[in-house]
């Protein structure tokens, strides 16, 4: 099969056929498409759009390009579950998602990425623990799987590695913001790591890469027909990413949030009303509960009892981390040297949350290039909400590993605050629900 002719059905408005698009794929993993064809076809997809079949018949190839985890012979005893978000400013909701679900039954092999510009990546805050092992082999994943209940890592070369070359490729090209593709790229590793169900955090607002809540519902509504038509359950939130999430942004101090949040030391009502219904969905999917009253009554004892807690402290020890990291968390992540309170004035009115996010990635807390290193320990905490009275409280707090640094960064958290004399609340954390196909 020649690869132009592809492109130039798929140019012209043509539907391709699964034979087609598995010639694609198969061409992506063995390199017999060159980059400027892939990005050719990836340009067509941008612009003409894939049909529901389309998109279904592109994940699954993706999805079988490289290892497809079987759980069935682990005896888990519990459904394969995961989660996974569009991205945010202070979202660690994984963190705690994970273990309260190992809790409350399930088991949780979750796949996730490091971060890229704005949003924070759950992998690098994992990172920030000494020791941690976010690429394990496959024996000690599966093993802290069947112990802990759940294993938070990264994604292995055996999965989806049509995926890689493809996002690759896309990221240079300025395809990246394609449904269709996005929906194959999320859907395929989801795929290979052999969910029962999967839940959808599709963020919107100032801070997610979907600002508008009609195109946050467009990428929901792809993610879940296609995953429900691949055969996995799955339902999404559309939740608001208007402000962080938990008041906080940074790795070591999203880690230090998590261990507060899930050992009752402190836990933020925004961050727990995602965590909560985003555990709930999951629970209820995964056949855990019966609806999600019951779900939220499971959550709560979860959380009430510390079996969460231990969920966490076991999978942390399986997976090389200290032993009693939830116990003395502040003895294992690094601190910055700089600590500086930004003082505004007024009630903050709104935040620009992108901005916030970047001045984290300025700190030295975010990478804009896969290559660029990591500072665990800077960031932003204490981060104030909107509605709330500057002349009260600080707008936040900067972690710096210099002076020079929080210079630049207390004038670009000025800058992402407006301020004004009425007090505006958020309206809703969940903005919209889509339940799977056919539910």
């Amino acid at each position: 099969m020649l690869p132009q002719e592809v492109i130039v059905k798929k140019r012209n408005g043509g539907v391709l056929t699964d034979a087609e698009i598995a010639a694609v794929v198969d061409g992506l993993t063995t390199e017999s498409f060159s980059e400027a064809q892939i990005a050719a076809l990836a340009m067509a997809i941008y612009f003409v759009k894939l049909t529901v079949p389309e998109r279904v018949a592109l994940t699954r190839a993706m999805t079988q390009s490289g290892a497809v985890l079987d759980w069935s012979g682990e005896d888990l005893g519990a459904p394969v579950l995961d989660k996974h978000s569009t991205g945010g400013v202070g979202d660690n909701v994984s963190l705690m998602l994970a273990p309260i679900l190992a809790a409350m039954g399930g088991a949780v092999p979750m796949i996730s990425g490091r971060g890229l510009g704005h949003t924070g990546g759950t992998l690098d805050k994992f990172d920030s623990i000494p020791g941690y092992q976010t690429q394990p082999d496959e024996a000690l994943f599966r093993r802290t799987v069947r112990d802990a209940g759940c294993a938070i890592i990264g994604q292995t070369a055996d999965l989806a590695p049509a995926d890689k070359r493809f996002y690759a490729i896309r990221d240079v090209t300025g395809t990246v913001e394609s449904i269709d593709l996005i929906t194959a790229s999320i859907l395929s590793k989801k795929l290979a790591a052999g969910l029962d169900a999967l839940v959808l955090d599709v963020k919107c607002g100032s801070g997610a890469f979907m600002a508008t809540r009609a195109d946050a519902i467009a990428l929901a509504d792809s993610l879940v027909s296609v995953a429900n038509g691949a055969g996995m359950r799955t339902s999404a939130l559309i939740t608001d990413m208007n402000e962080p999430l938990a008041p906080c942004a940074g790795n070591a101090i999203e880690m230090r949030e998590a261990v507060d949040y899930l050992t009752g030391v402190r836990r933020d009502p925004a961050l727990h009303a995602v965590v909560e219904a985003l555990t709930a969905e999951l629970a209820v999917l995964g056949g855990l509960a019966a609806d999600s009253a019951a779900a939220k009554n499971t959550f709560d004892a979860a959380l009430l009892s510390g079996a969460a807690a231990e969920r966490f402290q076991k999978m942390v020890a399986g997976l090389g981390g200290p032993a009693d990291f939830v116990e003395r968390p502040d003895a294992y992540l690094d601190t910055a040297p700089v600590v500086r309170d930004v003082i505004g004035q007024g009630v903050v009115t709104a935040i620009d949350t992108r901005a916030l996010g970047n001045a984290v990635v300025a700190l030295g807390g975010g990478r804009t290039k896969t290559t660029d290193p990591i500072d665990y320990a800077v960031g932003l905490s204490d981060i104030i909400r909107v509605g709330s009275d500057a002349a009260s409280v600080p707008l936040c707090r900067i972690h710096a590993r210099t002076e020079g640094d929080a210079d630049a960064a207390e004038a670009a958290v000025l800058a992402a605050f407006t301020t004004g004399h009425a007090a505006r609340h958020r309206d809703a954390l969940i903005l919209d629900r889509v339940p799977p196909t056919g539910g």
